[in-house]
């Protein structure tokens, strides 16, 4: 091959190998980032026309987002990580994220965030009842914990395993707290879960919305932005309900995955979710944005009455963060 040829194929080969590394410094991994949750999918669409950064869905839950990171801990996939606060106290602990203040870090109340930036909230939700009206067929829609026990609710009442996903955790504390307990004495909880399952529920492990709308549950323990966003965005006849004894809301949070691939482009992933543009997205999604300024009034109207919310009641996050294992393990042989 003679020198020019060999310059052209040496100059082809760096170029091509420019391209591929162009294209890796534009991605970035996310764990628990699937679209029909929380409007993922419009954040994500949203990242990559702000910042040239493409993160592709990701649909694992809490807690296998937390197992994977573990077992990835020598040789990190993902760079970014969205979970229930339980598990980002269990992620840190495990050494698996990495401090990281995003943008408008000021900003976030001292309780919704870890001091050195490990984890961070970026919006919260309040645990109720998603109930798809039509697939009542005509029966009242509920308006109690006691209600879900019913007879005639049998085979119509779904929550995500508590044993795994962190929605599922949040309705059964949820439900604890209405009947008496705490974080400390989860017994009510797992005593009204165990009567429920005489109703046959439904437990999924992931993700349920899909289902909820398709009537397959007509009762979904979940939070209110799900519950908005099927009524006031996909049209469907749900209601949202705060039960009468009382319910709980918890934060989400985001992190930095320790020792990650790009973490630059997790950084800039992280500052968009935290910016007036991002937060605008998770309120528009009917989420509570850790930023209430980025709350538009005409979503905020959407929601229902303050009277309502007035029935959600504070817990202890760290502390319930410390107890879901042995929830978990309590949960698996008393009520599964």
């Amino acid at each position: 091959m003679s020198t020019l040829f060999k310059r052209i194929a040496q100059a082809g080969v760096l170029a091509l190998g420019l391209t591929a590394a162009g294209a890796q410094a534009q991605t970035a991994i996310c764990y628990n980032c699937p679209t029909e949750w929380a409007d993922w999918g419009t954040q994500l669409r949203a990242i990559k026309e702000h910042t040239g950064i493409n993160i592709p869905a990701d649909n694992k839950n809490s807690g296998q987002s937390l197992a994977q990171l573990v077992a990835e801990k020598s040789n990190p996939v993902a760079d970014i990580v969205y979970l229930g606060i339980s598990f980002a106290a269990q992620a840190q602990k495990e050494g698996v994220v990495t401090p990281y203040k995003p943008a408008h870090w000021d900003t976030i109340p001292a309780d919704l965030k870890d001091p050195e930036g490990n984890w961070f909230t970026v919006h919260s939700g309040t645990m109720g009842f998603m109930v798809n009206v039509d697939a009542l067929d005509g029966k009242p829609i509920p308006k109690s914990w006691a209600d879900l026990l019913k007879p005639e609710y049998r085979g119509l009442v779904g929550y995500l395993d508590p044993s795994s996903a962190f929605v599922g955790y949040v309705a059964a504390m949820a439900a604890n707290l209405a009947h008496g307990g705490t974080v400390d004495n989860v017994q009510p909880g797992l005593d009204y879960l165990k009567t429920l399952q005489k109703n046959d529920p439904i437990v999924p492990k992931q993700t349920s919305y899909a289902r909820l709308l398709s009537g397959e549950i007509g009762i979904l323990l979940d939070y209110d932005f799900n519950a908005y966003r099927a009524k006031h965005k996909d049209g469907a006849n749900v209601e949202f309900v705060i039960p009468e004894e009382g319910t709980i809301a918890v934060p989400y949070v985001m992190s930095l995955v320790a020792n990650s691939p790009n973490p630059d482009n997790g950084k800039k992933a992280l500052d968009f979710v935290m910016s007036d543009e991002g937060q605008a997205i998770w309120a528009r999604a009917f989420l509570r944005p850790v930023r209430p300024e980025a709350m538009p009034k005409d979503i905020e109207a959407l929601f229902l009455p303050a009277s309502d919310y007035a029935r959600v009641k504070s817990i202890d996050y760290a502390r319930m963060a410390e107890v879901q294992r042995d929830f978990s393990d309590r949960y698996l042989q008393q009520v599964q």
